[in-house]
């Protein structure tokens, strides 16, 4: 990456642990941190819509690509739930991950307005699958099956401190 196009390379993105055990919440520090190659001091607040669970917020900053591989290291964990989210950067769409440990990961593209978008040949594949089937497929595609799932665990205040990980190099 050359110094006149070192910015083209980096996006932002958030991390939200809507729920994660407790005694889990040191390992995902660690692979918050490991993946992003800094340091890590995440705070967490109980997770009122889940007794046992807690929360937490992360921006971060990284190279292009860095929301898919913060998302695989959070989904080897089960039993969390979470959302992932990478901002659109020059000539790179958006992407969010949700994953909930009865409907595991989902991946979808996003826009510059933050909404999810399905392409065109994908769309073409949906409506082949015939009428009776396209309106599950959409809703699939959208996830609004993690969104109706999450949606109880965003309802509670944000945590006040939002911790910022950035790799640097």
């Amino acid at each position: 990456m050359s110094d006149l196009n070192h910015f083209a390379d980096t996006t932002t993105g958030v991390v939200f642990i809507h729920a994660a055990p407790t005694a889990l919440c040191p390992h995902v520090e660690w692979a918050l941190a490991s993946t992003l190659d800094a340091s890590s001091a995440m705070r967490w607040e109980d997770q009122p819509a889940q007794p046992g669970a807690r929360k937490a917020i992360v921006d971060w900053i990284g190279p292009v690509g860095t929301g898919a591989r913060l998302a695989d290291s959070l989904a080897k964990w089960s039993m969390l739930a979470f959302e992932v989210t990478e901002d659109p950067s020059d000539l790179v769409d958006g992407e969010r991950f949700s994953h909930t440990p009865e409907l595991g990961m989902w991946r979808g593209q996003t826009g510059a307005s933050g909404d999810v978008v399905i392409g065109e040949n994908r769309l073409r594949h949906l409506m082949a699958a015939g009428p009776a089937a396209f309106h599950t497929a959409v809703e699939t595609e959208l996830g609004t099956p993690w969104d109706r799932a999450l949606e109880p665990l965003r309802g509670h205040p944000a945590v006040a401190e939002v911790t910022w990980l950035s790799r640097v190099g």
